[in-house]
C-alpha cells in the first residue's frame, strides 16, 4: 500500500524532472533547436497579445502567428490600421482580434490590461514590441528633456504595466511568455540614442531582475536584441537609406524563433561580440565608436571628409548597428 501511494509522488517527479530538462535544454543555443518543437506546435491554440502590431515588425509577426494557428490580439494606436492587419490574417485562415490602445498613456494601458483579460481571460505569450526611437547627440538634446520622458512612457512604462496586469494570470495558470523587443544598441552602446537605450535598458533590467521570481511559475521571460530593421520607425532618417538592414519578416522570423524556444536572449553575433568588447575593454570600445559616431553624422551635420565608401565599408563591418 506504501508503494502504491509512492508511485504517483514518483511519476510526478520524473515528469517535472523531464520537463525542467527539456526547458534548460531549449535555452542552450545549439541544442535549443533540436529541442523545441515547431512555431505551430508553440502558438497553436495560444492567445498571443503583439503590441505596435499595425505596421513594421509587429505586423509581420502577426501574419506569422496567425498563419501558425495563434490567436493574436492586435494593439497599436490606430484603429483603422490595426483592422486592415487584423482582415489579412483572418483572409489567411487566422484569427485575430483588434484592441486600439495609447501606449503612451499608462492609464489607456491599464485599460487595454483589464480589457483582454475580460474578453479573452488570459493571454499566453505577450510581445512588447512597440517602441519609440530617437536618433539625437546629447549636444542637442540638453533643452529636450521630453525626449527621455517620452520614450520611457513608451518602451518602459508601457510595457511594464501590461505585464504587472498580465503576469498574475499567467503564474496562476502555470504558464506564460513575455517577448521583449529591445535593440543591439545596447549591446554595442550605439552614439545618438541615449533615450532610446536607456528606456530599452530599463525593460531590460526589470525583466532580468524578475525573471527568476517568475521561472518557478512557468513563466519564461526572453529579450530579443534586435539589428537595424527597415521599418517606418527609420524611414525619417534618410542615411539609413544606404545602410543594410533586415526587412520586417526577417525581424519576425527573430520572433517567432523567441517564441518557440523560449531562450533567454536573442541577439546577432555582433551583437554579442560587442557586448563581450565592451566587458573586457570597455574604453577601447568607446574610441571604435566614436570612429562611427564622426563617420555617421547628424542628419544636418558636417561629414568630415568622410566618403561615403567610407561610410558603407563601415557599415558592412557592423551590419544591423544603427549609426
Amino acid at each position: 500500500m506504501g508503494s502504491a501511494l509512492m508511485a504517483p509522488d514518483l511519476t510526478d517527479l520524473a515528469f517535472g524532472g523531464i520537463r525542467t530538462l527539456r526547458e534548460l535544454g531549449q535555452r542552450i543555443p545549439i541544442g535549443g533547436g533540436v529541442l523545441a518543437g515547431s512555431l505551430h506546435e508553440a502558438v497553436r491554440g495560444r492567445i498571443i497579445m503583439v503590441t505596435g502590431a499595425s505596421s513594421g515588425i509587429g505586423e509581420a509577426t502577426v501574419l506569422r502567428l496567425g498563419d501558425a494557428g495563434a490567436t493574436v490580439l492586435l494593439v497599436a494606436r490606430t484603429r483603422k490600421k490595426l483592422r486592415a492587419v487584423a482582415a489579412e490574417v483572418q483572409g489567411r485562415g487566422g484569427t485575430a482580434f483588434v484592441h486600439p490602445c495609447d501606449l503612451s498613456d499608462v492609464d489607456d494601458v491599464d485599460r487595454l490590461a483589464h480589457e483582454v483579460l475580460d474578453q479573452h481571460g488570459h493571454v499566453d505569450i505577450l510581445v512588447n514590441n512597440a517602441g519609440k526611437s530617437i536618433r539625437r547627440s546629447v549636444d542637442r538634446s540638453y533643452d529636450r528633456f521630453h525626449d527621455y520622458q517620452r520614450t520611457m512612457a513608451l518602451n518602459y512604462f508601457a510595457p511594464v504595466k501590461l505585464m504587472l496586469v498580465l503576469l498574475p494570470v499567467m503564474r496562476e495558470r502555470g504558464s506564460g511568455h513575455i517577448v521583449n523587443i529591445s535593440t543591439i544598441g545596447l549591446q554595442v552602446n550605439t552614439p545618438r540614442f541615449a533615450a532610446y537605450l536607456a528606456s530599452k535598458a530599463a525593460l531590460d533590467a526589470f525583466s532580468r531582475s524578475i525573471g527568476p521570481e517568475v521561472i518557478g511559475d512557468g513563466v519564461h521571460l526572453t529579450t530579443v536584441y534586435m539589428p537595424l530593421v527597415r521599418t517606418p520607425m527609420i524611414a525619417p532618417t534618410r542615411i539609413y537609406d544606404r545602410l543594410p538592414t533586415l526587412s520586417p519578416e526577417q525581424a519576425a522570423n527573430m520572433v517567432t524563433e523567441a517564441i518557440r524556444k523560449r531562450p533567454k536572449k536573442v541577439a546577432t553575433a555582433l551583437g554579442n561580440l560587442g557586448q563581450l568588447t565592451y566587458a573586457i575593454a570597455p574604453g577601447a570600445q568607446d574610441l571604435v565608436v566614436n570612429r562611427a559616431y564622426r563617420l555617421f553624422p547628424e542628419a544636418d551635420g558636417p561629414h568630415d571628409r568622410i566618403t561615403e565608401a567610407e561610410q558603407r565599408a563601415f557599415a558592412r563591418a557592423t551590419r544591423g548597428v544603427h549609426w
